[in-house]
């Protein structure tokens, strides 16, 4: 086993110092909890959360919207329509996805995107408050 210097020791403890806060940025993007009045309801059981803007530095795309949908056990978004171009992260629960040529099962930590003018519906098939946290890029 290697002994460690002196040297070596400080550049791990400023290595350390710099990583640090880099892990609690990544702690922040765990799904929030919301109350049952949060947000705007959009469907029975299925509210939007408005979580922040951002500018953007992807030249098609002027800004990004981050929003959580929310959705209660068992609830259901009807097919939608995207307005924008859109990458989503489920952050809690399990859920279906319905596009008009596919089907398929997401869980906590999976993403999907959705394409402007394409339909989406989705169901939360969890026991537990199932969330999209759903990064939507405004053309520029």
């Amino acid at each position: 086993m290697k002994t460690i210097n002196r040297r070596s020791a400080i550049a791990l403890g400023v290595t350390a110092a710099a990583v640090t806060p880099l892990f609690s940025l990544a702690a922040s993007a765990k799904a929030k909890k919301y109350g049952p009045k949060d947000g705007k309801e959009i469907a029975p059981g299925v509210r939007v959360v408005e979580v922040g803007t951002g500018n953007a530095d992807i030249p098609a795309y002027k800004s990004i919207a981050i929003v959580d949908v929310v959705f209660q056990p068992g609830a259901h978004a009807p097919q939608t329509v995207m307005d924008n171009d859109m990458v989503c992260t489920i952050t809690a629960g399990a859920f279906t996805i319905k596009k008009a040529d596919k089907e398929f099962k997401l869980k906590e930590g999976d993403m999907y995107t959705c394409a402007k003018g394409k339909t989406d519906e989705a169901t939360n098939t969890s026991k537990v408050v199932g969330i999209h946290r759903i990064a939507v890029l405004i053309p520029a």
